[in-house]
């Protein structure tokens, strides 16, 4: 079992090819990723993965990549090495360390949602469900238990949803698949259990589709 590293302990925090790793570990749906260091080996991850591809910074000195401009989404092959080069000087010019940027398919469409952990001082980990991207601000359409949960738990956090119709198919949608969600609420549940280090553990949007789903974006806090 993968667990902490020593350096994100060191950091308080986990660099997302870390965070996404120790979601493979518990099983997590995740895509293939893979980190590039230099341009010319972007160039030849970005044609092994295929395109379009989103491209993120990897810097133990950027938490929030959007907000330093350390996001790119939708890349293809003419514009990979263009875009490597400009996360390459945005590190530079602000004195970040520059450990590379990580490269990953873009995650066809599907619903938005968003799991999430956090640690309360009197109940310990609190596992979140809810409609996820950029909705999650805007509805706060979200659901929380006290974890461990189990199955039952799991399957009332997504029935609770103002949303749930949307997961189950209305006008003509297909259902998407619910099974996956319980699942994946299941295992973080016993990941921020098993791992007290965990503070926060963001996942956000989890992609879900008719069968299946993926976490496109990790991020744990110790």
């Amino acid at each position: 079992m993968t667990g902490i590293t020593a350096a994100g302990r060191g950091r308080g925090w986990l660099l997302e090819p870390e965070a996404k790793e120790l979601c493979r570990a518990y099983g997590l749906p995740v895509g293939e990723w893979e980190v590039a260091r230099e341009k010319e080996e972007a160039l030849r991850i970005g044609e092994r993965l295929g395109y379009p591809l989103a491209a993120k910074i990897v810097s133990p000195d950027v938490l929030h990549k959007s907000d330093v401009g350390g996001v790119a989404l939708n890349l293809e092959e003419d514009s990979l090495g263009e875009t490597f080069d400009r996360m390459r000087r945005i590190a530079e010019e602000r004195k970040f360390k520059f450990e590379g940027v990580l490269l990953e398919r873009m995650a066809p469409p599907g619903v938005e949602t968003i799991i999430g952990a956090k640690r309360d001082p009197q109940f310990g980990p609190v596992i979140m469900f809810g409609l996820g991207g950029i909705f999650v601000e805007v509805f706060k359409d979200v659901s929380f238990r006290v974890a461990p949960i189990e199955r039952d738990d799991a399957e009332e956090m997504v029935c609770e949803l103002k949303a749930y119709p949307l997961l189950k198919g209305i006008r003509g949608r297909k259902p998407s698949d619910i099974e996956c969600i319980i699942e994946a609420l299941l295992r973080v549940s016993r990941m921020v259990n098993e791992l007290e280090e965990i503070k926060e553990l963001d996942l956000n949007p989890v992609i879900v589709y008719e069968k299946g789903c993926r976490a496109v974006d990790a991020r744990v806090i110790l």
